[in-house]
């Protein structure tokens, strides 16, 4: 049955006093800007970065906020010329400035032994640069190789990095996934988790990721949303330590630029004014919901997956609702789709069953050169996805990271940890193809798709 946007306004309105109950501690409706026709800008309080509105950024001095280099070229963000500085510059006192954001509530330290507070380092001088994030963001993972950059190149020189772990789903909360994170990205900054968002909102921050710009005056002097513009970010770190009374005079002044799009990408959009990319597409209930309110499309097509939850009489945050449904033979693009049982979750959908000849899968029509998903296991015991795109194996020509191969020639990942895994990485961009992804377990649960069209990288 295709979806009915009508359908979903009426029973979205029915559900407006429960996810009021919910709302302040919901993830994002939507990006901002997308290259999909259907994207609009999010009525949410916070938002992946990726492709956020200038207009949406809170105010701040000297503040960049821009598009992602995931949108279109319209959208893209590009390195400001940069300024002639000197490269050294006196010391001063600097007295605390008690205006700065207090970083509170906070659950756990990680990468230090005691807690940090912007107006301390400043006052001894040093430049604090405040990276918001979340460990399985695709964009915030993206930013990590230009933080360790700066983080190498200039701890000795003044500026400290302070990560603000917020997380966008609930098993983001938990400690020792963090820090395999932490791990696994090679992150030597500090990094606190603000699981309650008190931080967050001392900042009134909107965005994965965010980047807050301290100089040794405690004064706010930048902020950036999303990817991009790396290369104006370093400039300004570069400012304010010299401001600060560091010498980079032996540094030499190489900024970096932003990562490259794949030129099919490029190509397709100069042909069509505009190339598609599939949005962020988000699987539980309650963003669904969200983006409905918000009058616009849903990141699910199927009508069953909405009555799932209407029909339930006990409706709470943790309310699930059971689907029996059917992949039409034509599916449209950047929506998802799904055949079988499936237990529809706020966060995620769960295939409801354990089968044998891999007869439930998801279904996707999707534009772009990478696809991610964002994969868990409740049991904590490994499972199997298998992974085709347009009805054929995935081979190492066009498989993301994470996909290994059985001996019946079976592409499939193997979901041991709760984490985003890179399914798909084509040699360039496609405007149109099928995804599927299969798997007999009972633990399969998805939370979220990402996309990506650059050069290199997921």
């Amino acid at each position: 049955m295709f979806f009915s946007m009508r359908r979903v306004a009426v029973a979205a309105a029915l559900l407006t006093l429960l996810l009021a109950t919910v709302i302040a501690c919901a993830p994002s409706a939507e990006p901002a800007a997308q290259t999909d026709s259907s994207a609009a800008s999010s009525s949410s309080t916070e938002q992946t970065a990726d492709q956020a509105s200038a207009t949406d950024a809170p105010a701040a001095a000297d503040s960049s906020a821009t598009a992602s280099s995931t949108g279109s070229d319209a959208d893209r963000a590009t390195d400001a010329p940069a300024a002639s500085q000197p490269t050294t510059a006196p010391a001063v006192n600097i007295p605390v400035n008690t205006n700065i954001p207090n970083i509170e509530g906070i659950d756990a330290w990680l990468n230090t032994d005691m807690e940090l507070q912007i107006a301390e380092l400043t006052a001894q001088g040093k430049v604090v640069l405040i990276d918001f994030w979340t460990y399985t963001c695709i964009n915030c993972v993206r930013t990590l190789p230009f933080l360790r950059e700066w983080w190498a190149r200039y701890e000795d020189d003044g500026l400290v990095i302070l990560g603000i772990h917020t997380p966008e789903f609930e098993f983001e909360k938990d400690y020792q996934n963090v820090a395999d994170a932490i791990t696994t990205h090679n992150i030597g900054w500090p990094v606190a988790q603000d699981n309650n968002r008190v931080t967050w909102r001392n900042f009134e921050n909107r965005y994965w990721p965010a980047k807050y710009l301290f100089n040794s005056r405690g004064e706010q002097i930048y902020s950036h949303f999303g990817e991009g513009r790396y290369g104006e970010t370093e400039q300004q770190i570069r400012n304010a330590l010299v401001e600060a009374g560091a010498d980079l005079s032996d540094d030499p002044l190489n900024l970096p630029e932003d990562q490259a799009r794949d030129q099919a990408f490029q190509d397709a959009g100069s042909m069509l004014g505009r190339a598609a990319l599939t949005r962020e597409l988000y699987a539980g209930w309650h963003r669904n919901f969200l983006t409905a309110r918000a009058g616009r499309q849903p990141y699910v097509a199927q009508q069953e997956y909405f009555d799932a939850i209407l029909d339930q009489e006990n409706r709470s945050e943790a309310s699930t609702g059971v689907i029996d449904v059917t992949v039409p033979q034509d599916i449209q693009p950047h929506q998802l789709y799904f055949q079988g049982q499936w237990s529809v979750e706020p966060e995620r959908i769960r295939h409801a069953r354990v089968t044998e000849n891999l007869e439930d899968y998801l279904a996707l029509n999707y534009a772009a050169k990478s696809v991610n998903a964002v994969l868990t296991s409740d049991s904590g015991e490994p499972y199997q996805v298998v992974v085709t795109v347009d009805g054929a194996m995935l081979t190492p020509e066009n498989a993301g990271n994470d996909v290994q191969w059985d001996e019946r020639g079976y592409s499939y990942i193997n979901v041991d940890e709760p984490r985003l895994y890179e399914l798909v990485d084509n040699p360039e961009y496609l405007p149109s193809s099928v995804l599927i992804m299969r798997s007999d377990s009972d633990d399969f649960g998805l939370f979220a798709f990402t996309f990506g069209v650059y050069a290199e990288g997921p």
